[in-house]
C-alpha cells in the first residue's frame, strides 16, 4: 500500500505545527533605509502549520485539527480565529515566552515578494509533553510543520508524533517550510529525518537546496526516491509531482493577480491534504492546491476568508 496517497476515508487532518501573529507590511518599491517608508499594515493570525490547517478546513475536509503552543497574551484571539476558521485547535500555552510573531513585509509591486523577520516565541517551544497519542484518535493524516525541526525540543516533539503515526500506519507529510532554516539545521539532518515521512512538499527552491541540483524537476524526482511522493511548489510555474523517482508531473498554476504571497505556499498544502483525503490522485490534488495558491496570492493576509465573513 502507498500510504501517501490511500488514506482511510472520512478520517480527520491531524496539523502539528506553528501558530504565529503575522505584521504585515505592504510597501512599494525599497524600503527607505534611515527615514520613513510609507506602508499599509495589518495584524492577522498565521503561522505556517496553522495556516495549512485553515486551508484544508476552507477546501472541505471536515475534521481538521492542530496542535500548537502559543503564549498566554494571544491564546485566546488565536483560539477564536482557528475556531471560526473551522479548526479544532488544540493550543498549549506557554508560561513564560509570548506567541510568535512575523514582520512580513510586502513589496506591492507585480510579484508582490515578501521578506520574513521571524521572532518564533512560544511556538517552537512544542515539546514531546505536549505530545498525547490520544491526538491520533479518529485521524486519517498527520501533517507536520518543518519549522518544528529548527529547534531541539520541538524536533523532538516531532520524532514523537511520526513515531506514534508509524505504528498507527497512519500516513505523515511535511512541508521543510524555510530553506533559510534548512540551510542553518543542515540539510544531511533534514534527510534522515525525511526517511520516515509519506509525502514531501518542498518549495521549488527548497528541493534543489535539499538535492544540490539546479533544475527543481530533477530535484523532486531525487528527492522521491528518498520519500514516496513529493510535491514541489514552483509557485507561478504550478508544481511538480514525483512519485518512487519517476520523472515528475507538471501541473500548471492557476492564474492569479498577486498582491500578497504569504501563505501561498500553505494554501496549496491545505488543499492538498484535503483533496487527498476526499480521495484525489496526487496529481488532481496537486491540481487543487495550486488553486488555492491562488486564491491565496489575491489576498493580503495567509488564511483563507472566515466563512460567513464576506472577507
Amino acid at each position: 500500500m502507498d500510504q501517501g496517497v490511500t488514506t482511510r476515508r472520512n478520517g480527520a487532518l491531524l496539523v502539528v505545527g506553528d501558530v504565529i501573529t503575522d505584521v504585515v507590511a505592504r510597501h512599494r518599491g525599497p524600503l527607505a533605509a534611515g527615514t520613513d517608508t510609507v506602508a499599509s499594515i495589518r495584524t492577522l493570525p498565521g503561522g505556517a502549520g496553522a495556516n495549512v490547517a485553515c486551508w484544508a478546513a476552507h477546501a472541505g475536509c471536515a475534521d481538521v485539527r492542530l496542535l500548537g503552543r502559543v503564549g498566554a497574551d494571544t491564546a485566546a484571539w488565536h483560539e477564536r480565529e482557528l475556531l471560526a476558521a473551522g479548526v479544532q485547535p488544540r493550543l498549549v500555552v506557554d508560561p513564560e515566552a509570548a506567541s510568535g510573531t512575523v514582520i512580513c513585509l510586502v513589496d506591492t509591486g507585480a510579484a508582490a515578494e515578501r521578506t520574513f523577520l521571524t521572532d518564533s516565541g512560544a511556538s517552537l517551544r512544542l515539546e514531546p509533553d505536549d505530545w498525547s497519542d490520544a491526538l491520533l484518535d479518529g485521524v486519517a493524516r498527520l501533517h507536520l510543520s518543518g519549522y518544528l525541526l529548527f529547534t531541539e525540543p520541538s524536533r523532538a516533539l516531532a520524532r514523537t508524533a511520526l513515531a506514534a503515526a508509524r505504528a498507527r500506519e497512519v500516513p505523515v507529510s511535511l512541508d521543510p517550510a524555510s530553506a533559510g532554516f534548512l540551510t542553518r539545521l543542515g540539510v544531511d539532518r533534514f534527510l534522515a529525518f525525511a526517511e520516515e515521512l509519506d509525502v514531501l512538499l518542498p518549495s521549488r527552491d527548497e528541493a534543489c537546496l535539499l538535492t544540490g541540483l539546479p533544475d527543481p524537476a530533477d530535484a523532486a524526482a531525487k528527492l522521491s526516491r528518498l520519500v514516496p511522493l513529493v510535491v514541489a511548489k514552483a509557485g507561478a510555474d504550478g508544481a511538480l509531482v514525483a512519485r518512487s523517482g519517476a520523472a515528475p508531473t507538471r501541473i500548471p498554476a492557476s492564474p492569479a493577480v498577486p498582491r500578497d504571497t504569504t501563505g501561498a505556499g500553505d494554501a496549496f498544502t491545505g488543499a492538498f491534504l484535503a483533496a487527498l483525503l476526499a480521495g484525489a490522485d496526487p496529481q488532481e490534488a496537486a491540481a487543487q492546491g495550486c488553486r488555492a495558491g491562488a486564491r491565496a496570492v489575491g489576498r493580503v493576509g495567509a488564511r483563507p476568508p472566515i466563512p460567513g465573513s464576506g472577507a
